[in-house]
Parts: structure tokens; C-alpha cells; sequence
């Protein structure tokens, strides 16, 4: 049972059914009520008007004799002052409701046997002889008439005689019409509302499979994904346009990035083993020559390769802190002093920036490498001039490193920013790195919220952007750093790390 609630088709077809449960419960009282109060208003109309016809006969002066007191056989009294019974139905056998327990009439007394002028109607009313209370009293009761017992609703109406005081009349009109109706009203609905219980249960199982069936599907799919670890596969969209078929969108959405970053993953680690395995085996080539010929150990060769294995295995670390999500400190960086430092050794490079603080919100580290990244890169493709420019943007810090050399092609200037990606097909190790520099400033430029794109210079070349968001300028100005010229054997490299 815990199982079958357990499913989403289960609790809705039970919230639904017991939300109209709950309604039908409540239409249905307020229609019985409803029927039960127009029924007794009809009743208490009905006996309202046997009592004034009775009334109006006693207004003009009938003798109790001649009272139509047996009309339709509804039980009628008529009392007097003193409460005594001074007319009634014939057969009237027992009465209650009334106030007045008596069926037979008790004797009359002598005409002008009291004076009439000071006898006032009960009811607080002050009628002129003939005339008839408009103040109406309705009351419940039940009556036996010739052995027929029933409910009734009474009404009692007074009226003024010219020589018989101030008599009440009291009629009363069968309930059973009432009694019958909100019988079967009920009888109705408690045969009919279970049935149409069912009937909505049933249909709302239905709907709800129905509406469900695709996410079975979707579910399904995702299990025999999990099963295959086949992340090509993609779950099936319905043609509904509804939030299922947004659900099974998004799902193929997600499937498709995660596929998309196993792969980049799983390429990631081979061009990873692949860049790592070129400097151990060059490494373990010379220490086995070494140790066989120490005369022939190659020692410069061994350090830079050595060298090269650890950079390499810097950048890798970066890019995994990078991958895990790592958060860059929250301290303001003077972009122009960093653009300085990372100059510094590099004999001649002109640094132009702002007199003013131009900084930004990071990581010193991780910026000061995006910066050495940049012009190790400017230099491996500049002819002869490698600048860098730093200054305000509107609010947007901007680092700008240009160079000379021959650019780089529309068709990959998104490429070269991936990892592992250089644009020569030799994929000569001698010179440059391993193809992870500007992947790694890419990375860090988007941890810091910021940008780096490429674009042509405008005197020929490359023109690297690295935008940061900052708070505006404080000082305009500019102040140059020196020009390097870069080595014409270098010049024209075309490779991008």
C-alpha cells in the first residue's frame, strides 16, 4: 500500500478525488438546507393561509358551528383569551406544537358574558373589532388526525370579534412534503455521490497515466543511460509543449553538456598524457645515457626538460583548481603594477597604462599569470614590437597586449583558446608551450567575471583584450615602460599556446 501512494498517479488521483469529495459533500448539505428551508417556508405560507381564512370567517361574525375547520383535513384550533379551546377540526385527535393540548371545544359561554372593549390580543397588538393581526407566529408540532399522526408547521393568527374577545387561530400545513423531498435529496446523493467518487477517481487515474506516460519514458531512458553510460543517447521529447516535454528539453540539455564535458574531459587527460609522456621519455633517455656514458650526459637538456615537465604540471594543477570551481580571492589587484611585473625580465616590452589605479577584484596570482601568458605568447609571434596598454574602459578595467607578427586567422580565434590547441600542424615541443596558456587565461578571466578575446591590431598583428569588471576610473593619464624588440629568428612562429 505505501508503494502505491508512493506514486505520483496514486496521490493525485486521490487528491482528487477527496477535493470533490469535500465539495460535493458541501454542495450537497447546502442543497439540502436550502430544500429544507424553501419546504418549511412553503408549509408555514400554506398554514398561514388556513389560519386567515379560518380567521376571516371569525372576523364577520361565523358561529364556531359553521367554521371551516375540515378543509384539505388539516388540524385547526381556535383559542380563546384564556386559552381555552373554542373550535377545532372534527376529527383531531391529538395535537402538540400549539401551545394548546385540548382537541375538543369546551362549551361556549354567554354572548356579553365580558367586556369586550378591554379584551386585547396576546400577541401585543391592538386590533379594532373585525380586523385581523398582521404579526404572524410560526412554531413546529405534529397532530393526529382520524389515526393519522404527521408533523405539521402551525401559524397562529390572532383576530378582534365584535362579542367573542380576541381569538387565535391556529392551522397547521403537513410537513411530510418536506420530509419526503430532503429523504430522497439525501437518498440521491448518498448513492450518487460514491458513484460519481468513482467515476472521477477513475478518470483522473486515466488522465494522470496519460500525462505521466512520457515521464515513464524519460525515466526509462535515464535509467538505460546509467545502465550503458552511453551519454549520446537522449531521452524522448513529446510533442505536448507542455512542462514535460520542458522537462525532457532540459534533460537532453544537461545530457548533452555532460556529454560534452566527458569528452572534453577525456581528451583533456589523453593530450595531458600525451604532452607529459614527450618530456619523461626525453628525460629517462638521457639519465639511462648518463648512467651508462656519464661523459655523455646532456645536463641543459635534462634541466629543460625538466623545467618544461614542471610548468606543464603547474598548468595542469591550475586548470583542475580551474574545472573544480575554485573561487579567486576578493582583493583589489593594481592591474597596471601586475602588467609591470610581468614585463619585468622581458627587456623592452612598453607597458602604457593610466597614472590613475587601474584594478580589479581577484586573485594577484592568477591575473599576474594571465599577464605572463599573454606576452609569452605576444613574443613568440611579434616581428619586432610587443605592447601592453592598461586603462579604463567606461567602468571595465581593459588590459590590451598587442604585437606585430601576422595575426591570428577569424576562423580561430575561438579555437586557440582551447586546451591543447595549437594552430601548427608539426606540433613542434622545441619552442612555446604545450598549448595551455591561453586556455588557462581564458579560464581565469571568466572565473573573474571578466573576458578575453582576440581581435587584429591596428597596425598588423594580434590584439588579446582582457576586460575586468572595476569601479571606474579616478585619474586620466598615461606613462610608457620601455619597447622590446623581439629577436627577427623568432619572428613569424606560427603557433599559439
Amino acid at each position: 500500500m505505501s508503494r502505491l501512494f508512493a506514486s505520483v498517479r496514486a496521490r493525485a488521483t486521490l487528491a482528487a478525488t477527496l477535493v470533490v469529495a469535500v465539495a460535493l459533500v458541501a454542495a450537497g448539505t447546502a442543497v439540502l438546507l436550502s430544500l429544507r428551508s424553501n419546504l418549511l417556508g412553503e408549509a408555514g405560507t400554506q398554514a398561514e393561509r388556513s389560519a386567515r381564512e379560518v380567521a376571516t370567517e371569525l372576523a364577520v361574525g361565523t358561529p364556531y358551528a359553521d367554521l371551516s375547520l375540515d378543509v384539505d383535513d388539516r388540524p385547526v384550533q381556535v383559542v380563546d383569551d384564556d386559552g381555552g379551546l373554542v373550535a377545532a377540526s372534527e376529527d383531531l385527535e391529538r395535537i402538540s406544537g400549539t401551545g394548546v393540548d385540548a382537541v375538543k371545544p369546551r362549551p361556549a359561554a354567554s354572548p356579553g358574558g365580558e367586556d369586550d372593549d378591554a379584551a386585547d390580543d396576546d400577541s401585543g397588538e391592538s386590533l379594532e373589532p373585525g380586523e385581523i393581526g398582521g404579526r404572524i407566529t410560526v412554531s413546529d408540532g405534529s397532530a393526529t388526525i382520524d389515526g393519522d399522526t404527521e408533523d405539521y408547521r402551525f401559524a397562529a393568527v390572532p383576530v378582534k370579534t365584535e362579542n367573542r374577545g380576541t381569538l387565535t387561530v391556529y392551522a397547521g400545513a403537513p410537513l411530510s412534503a418536506e420530509h419526503g423531498a430532503v429523504n430522497t435529496a439525501l437518498t440521491v446523493m448518498l448513492i450518487g455521490f460514491p458513484l460519481l467518487l468513482a467515476v472521477v477517481a477513475w478518470v483522473t487515474w486515466l488522465v494522470t497515466r496519460r500525462a505521466l506516460r512520457p515521464v515513464e519514458g524519460i525515466r526509462r531512458e535515464m535509467a538505460a543511460i546509467t545502465a550503458s553510460e552511453d551519454l549520446a543517447r537522449r531521452v524522448p521529447v513529446p510533442g505536448t509543449h507542455d512542462e514535460v516535454a520542458r522537462l525532457a528539453t532540459t534533460t537532453n540539455e544537461t545530457l548533452a553538456a555532460l556529454e560534452s564535458s566527458v569528452e572534453r574531459q577525456r581528451g583533456f587527460v589523453a593530450d595531458a598524457s600525451h604532452e607529459l609522456r614527450s618530456p619523461i621519455a626525453s628525460l629517462r633517455t638521457q639519465l639511462e645515457v648518463a648512467a651508462a656514458h656519464p661523459e655523455l650526459l646532456d645536463l641543459d637538456g635534462a634541466v629543460a626538460d625538466t623545467v618544461r615537465l614542471q610548468r606543464l604540471a603547474a598548468d595542469l594543477l591550475l586548470l583542475a583548481r580551474l574545472d573544480a570551481g575554485e573561487r579567486p580571492a576578493d582583493a583589489r589587484v593594481d592591474l597596471a603594477a601586475l602588467a609591470r611585473e610581468a614585463a619585468e625580465g622581458r627587456a623592452g616590452v612598453r607597458v602604457r597604462g593610466d597614472e590613475g589605479v587601474v584594478s580589479a577584484a581577484g586573485s594577484r596570482g592568477q591575473l599576474g599569470r594571465v599577464l605572463a601568458n599573454l606576452l609569452d605568447n605576444a613574443e613568440r609571434h611579434a616581428r619586432s614590437v610587443v605592447e601592453v596598454s592598461v586603462r579604463w574602459d567606461g567602468d571595465t578595467a581593459l588590459v590590451a597586449v598587442t604585437d606585430d607578427g601576422e595575426g591570428v586567422p577569424a576562423a580561430d580565434r575561438e579555437r586557440i583558446f582551447e586546451r591543447f590547441v595549437r594552430l601548427d600542424d608539426a606540433r613542434s615541443r622545441d619552442d612555446g608551450g604545450a598549448g595551455l596558456g591561453l586556455a588557462i587565461a581564458r579560464d581565469v578571466a571568466v572565473r573573474h567575471g571578466g573576458t578575453l578575446t582576440v581581435h587584429d591590431a591596428p597596425a598588423g598583428g594580434a590584439l588579446f583584450e582582457l576586460r575586468l569588471p572595476g569601479d571606474g576610473p579616478e585619474r586620466p593619464g598615461t606613462c610608457d615602460q620601455g619597447l622590446r624588440v623581439v629577436p627577427a629568428a623568432r619572428a613569424g612562429v606560427p603557433r599559439w599556446a
